[in-house]
């Protein structure tokens, strides 16, 4: 029997993985008996700060994990194919419908024991998955402190989500950017000149949510707070989330000046998502502002953004490139908790977690993915980067081997992603 400590993303997937090794699991969820800051599905695999995936082209280092993982029979990718909503050129799930179905297949295998409650202690023996995510619960994480010391952590941001029937589509215009996936998959609220220098005023000017006096506020490059991003620069907007640049109103034949992307979050369409809008601005002020955005005047806003504190372990310190733990290698570590970011990232992480926990409770020798794939790429860097200065990462071709020789720039990526679908095959045969 093999202990799994957490029933996110990751914990889910190392579950998974066990159990389709003909291993034996006990999968500990403390939902609903108690929830963290971020958390309000009582389900299995709760999506958080958006409900998209990312990119699906192999263009993209996200794209080529997301097909690793399928075609590595990951559950996570099983249950993003059969729950998800459009999003033009990314794959984006229904929340609700994806934590549905992961709990379904979860709690339906036969040998996996689900048991719904807080962990305070992590077994003295026995090898145990710790996969209990950045938002650990005081008393685990104090045990978990214990194992490796000090933590790490920085902020992370959620954007909000607004009624669909709250819109004002006369303002609003359906495209995909460059005409990608069905060419409508996202609503588009232009802004022009004017109204752009506004809105970005009243974001600078707005009040906000202040961390605690004995907090070093350190955000995460990849999901920073859109006020945070406007305090850089007047024109930082417009070259990030605001960017207009392959969107064309329909009405008036041109680009606007800015734009905010409205995606669909879930598959009746009834809620949209404001794509890229992480927020630390106090509730009251997000109404106000988010609704100067033409389009968004009557919003109705489903959920508002919010801030929490997402701890992480030096894991370049303390875990080997098999997820165990240096000092006591019958408790491996998956997930953000690790110093991965991002949801498919995360699934990679307890994919991993999980077969290498099923080979040491089989007595077989444990696996490290090639550093050629997505996969064993991000393993690579989270366990081998500088421990001195170890952020959370997002998968990116950066971290992967360097290509042999001279390669133009714009067949760079292709390259790289059939190298890694090539090393994936031949490390498949060895699974």
């Amino acid at each position: 029997m093999v202990t799994v400590i957490g029933g996110g993303l990751a914990g889910c997937e190392a579950a998974w993985q066990l159990a389709s090794r003909g291993v034996q699991v006990r999968l500990f969820e403390m939902k609903p008996a108690v929830f963290s800051a971020a958390h309000h599905l009582p389900g299995l695999s709760e999506l958080v700060c958006s409900n998209s995936l990312r990119g699906d082209s192999l263009e993209n280092a996200v794209g080529l994990l997301k097909e690793e993982l399928r075609r590595l029979g990951s559950l996570f990718m099983e249950a993003a194919e059969a729950t998800k909503v459009p999003a033009g050129g990314a794959l984006a799930v229904d929340r609700g419908l994806f934590s549905d179905y992961v709990t379904a297949r979860i709690e339906s295998h036969p040998l996996i024991e689900v048991v719904r409650g807080e962990v305070t202690q992590i077994p003295a023996d026995g090898i145990v998955v710790i996969a209990s995510g950045p938002l650990t619960s005081g008393p685990l994480a104090a045990e978990i402190g214990k194992l490796v010391g000090e933590y790490l952590y920085f902020y992370d941001a959620i954007a909000p989500i607004v009624a669909a029937d709250s819109i004002d589509c006369s303002k609003a215009f359906r495209a995909s950017r460059y005409g990608k996936g069905e060419g409508d998959d996202y609503l588009n609220c232009p802004l022009d000149e004017e109204q752009y220098h506004a809105f970005v005023t009243e974001l600078l000017n707005a009040e906000k949510v202040e961390p605690k006096s004995f907090e070093k506020v350190v955000h995460f490059e990849g999901c920073m707070p859109i006020e945070e991003m406007a305090s850089r620069g007047p024109e930082t907007l417009r070259f990030g989330p605001m960017k207009p640049v392959g969107l064309v109103d329909p009405r008036v034949g041109v680009e606007p000046h800015a734009v905010i992307q409205l995606r669909q979050e879930n598959r009746e369409a009834t809620m949209y998502n404001l794509v890229g809008f992480q927020t630390k601005l106090t509730w009251p002020e997000q109404k106000r502002i988010f609704r100067m955005i033409p389009g968004l005047e009557q919003a109705e806003f489903v959920r508002l953004g919010s801030m929490h504190r997402n701890t992480f372990i030096n894991a370049p310190r303390l875990l080997d490139a098999t997820c165990q733990l240096k000092s006591d290698p019958r408790i491996l570590f998956a997930g953000q908790i690790t110093g991965v970011e991002g949801y498919v990232e995360s699934a990679s992480s307890g994919f991993l977690a999980g077969v290498n926990a099923a080979r040491l409770a089989k007595g077989e020798p444990l696996t490290v993915p090639p550093p050629e794939t997505a996969i064993g790429a991000l393993a690579a860097h989270i366990t081998n980067t500088g421990a001195a200065h170890f952020q959370p990462m997002n998968v990116n071709y950066g971290l992967f081997p360097a290509l042999p020789g001279r390669v133009k720039k714009k067949e760079k990526r292709g390259i790289l992603a059939q190298r890694g679908l090539l090393a994936l095959e031949q490390w498949q045969l060895k699974l």
